[in-house]
């Protein structure tokens, strides 16, 4: 009768001390939110992040406490689902392994640094429905620091003008390609040599401190 007793009491605190456990931890899925009226889903086994909801991304700061997203190196797949508006300042900053990215025609906006640092992003698809683009958001990607992908000191992804680099500081007269939609935050500053930039009539947005400095 003892043992039977014995036994009883070992399983209700084998029990307890399951009931306890958080076995959510251990999930290969992680979720939370990332804006007022957006959800994210990592698999962390395949390294897929999907973006879900309406509206827009929350704007974060680099190494900000309650970041979902940082050091998250083994991120390899971004998609954003149709509904999102834009994509917040450093929003997948810092994914080292992240290769493939997919925007939704929804999207109108790319904030300051949303995808720096991803250093194996070789590509992204910027679509028409995009209408700013921050400054620094493709920052030291492979596309970024891809040398061929520069034309004269100005780097361009897609119809959309990124960047400048160190070598277009002593130009003082450019023009800009035909067919460019987007002049991004930024993209000139600094250029303390330009008197001159011819903007075709393609262009429909220019983005803040553009020409500053």
């Amino acid at each position: 009768m003892k043992k039977v007793i014995s036994i009883f009491l070992s399983l209700a605190m084998l029990l307890s001390i399951v009931s306890v456990v958080d076995f959510s931890a251990y999930a290969s899925v992680q979720t939370g939110s990332c804006g007022e009226n957006l959800t994210y889903s990592l698999d962390t086994e395949t390294g897929v992040l999907t973006i879900s909801g309406t509206g827009k991304m929350t704007d974060y700061i680099e190494d900000a406490e309650g970041y979902p997203f940082y050091d998250t190196g083994y991120i390899k797949s971004v998609i954003i689902e149709n509904g999102v508006i834009s994509i917040g300042n450093y929003a997948f900053s810092y994914f080292g392994s992240l290769t493939n990215v997919t925007i939704p025609n929804s999207v109108t906006s790319i904030g300051s640094y949303a995808f720096s640092d991803c250093t194996s992003l070789t590509s992204v698809t910027i679509g028409n429905s995009v209408t700013s683009i921050g400054s620094s958001a493709f920052y030291n990607t492979a596309y970024y620091n891809d040398e061929s992908n520069w034309d004269k000191g100005v780097l361009y992804l897609s119809n959309c003008l990124i960047d400048t680099n160190d070598n277009f500081k002593s130009t003082t007269d450019y023009i800009i390609k035909d067919g460019t939609r987007i002049i991004a935050n930024s993209a000139f500053r600094d250029c303390t040599s330009l008197t001159s930039v011819t903007i075709p009539n393609s262009v429909t947005s220019i983005g803040d401190w553009v020409f500053s400095n």
